[in-house]
């Protein structure tokens, strides 16, 4: 009966060291779990462990020993007892996750999420929706931390659609974000032509896409040109020259329907006829707004 006791002691001692030590790392190892470490029940305390895996393993040294081998009983039910207090003792918390979106810090309760967990951004403009205050935002828009298309000129029309982007503050703008018609500069033609230099093309991509992104407004173009020559012909050459830009912005996207071309010829001059320069200036073609 003595050896049963001893066996039954040495059982306890070691349940206690190993339950404890379980308990101790799993605590260490669990520090991000929100804390639930520090929330387990009483029954997993290392002391509690230890007992129930002593009496457990006590009843199996005991039903394993016979009463000549007393201690071999002793030492299975004292490594049984031990394992079982583990086994009490472990910590099975989950480990805690990473946010899948992190940037977005914590999302309200009741926001619709996509599949990995992120709030839905259906304009794909980095404002998530329950935020965007511009939701619709064409894609590759620049915008603000509301989601709205950036204004650099504050005059209400934003820049992606804004014709003239940098109007001074104050300054009363149309449509299409400027204070008057706008002179188109460096649209330019082929010599005694409406074909459309290189160059005039590519000044144009930026006007049209302005355009098709405003699609409310109608705008009217306006060719214009020097004194040279009769003015029948300039005003002819004028019209024609309206028309070319007109055509190629349709290409671009804009639709036709919100066009008006028309030629003025050398009926509106913005500088003198008597200098090069002059005349430069005022072969021109002018945006303005539709009514």
């Amino acid at each position: 009966m003595k050896k049963s006791t001893t066996g039954l002691l040495l059982g306890s001692a070691l349940v206690v060291g190993l339950s404890g030590c379980a308990n101790t790392g799993t605590q260490a190892s669990g520090q991000g779990a929100a804390g639930a470490s520090s929330d387990r029940s009483w029954y997993q305390h290392p002391m509690v462990c230890g007992l129930a895996g002593s009496v457990i393993g006590g009843g199996i040294g005991y039903a394993t020993s016979s009463s000549s081998d007393e201690d071999t009983g002793a030492a299975i039910g004292a490594t049984a007892g031990a394992t079982i207090g583990a086994m009490l003792c472990a910590d099975t918390t989950p480990a805690a996750v990473a946010p899948q979106c992190p940037s977005y810090g914590e999302v309200p309760a009741g926001v619709a999420v996509d599949a990995e967990g992120c709030p839905l951004d259906s304009d794909n403009d980095g404002v998530p929706d329950y935020r965007d205050q511009c939701p619709g935002t064409p894609a590759g828009v620049e915008v603000n931390a509301q989601g709205c298309p950036l204004d650099s000129d504050n005059d209400g029309v934003a820049d992606y659609r804004d014709q003239c982007p940098n109007t001074p503050a104050g300054v009363e703008v149309n449509a299409l974000g400027c204070p008057e018609s706008v002179v188109l500069e460096n649209v330019n033609f082929e010599f005694d032509s409406a074909q459309l230099t290189l160059n005039a093309r590519e000044v144009l991509d930026d006007v049209a896409e302005r355009l098709a992104n405003n699609p409310g407004v109608r705008v009217r173009i306006e060719g214009h040109t020097d004194s040279m020559g009769s003015a029948q012909y300039n005003k002819e050459l004028s019209q024609r020259r309206a028309e070319s830009v007109a055509s190629y912005m349709a290409q671009r996207g804009v639709n036709a329907d919100r066009m008006m071309a028309v030629g003025y010829g050398e009926e509106r001059p913005i500088a003198t006829n008597e200098t090069d320069e002059g005349r430069a200036r005022n072969r021109r073609v002018e945006l303005d707004e539709w009514n």
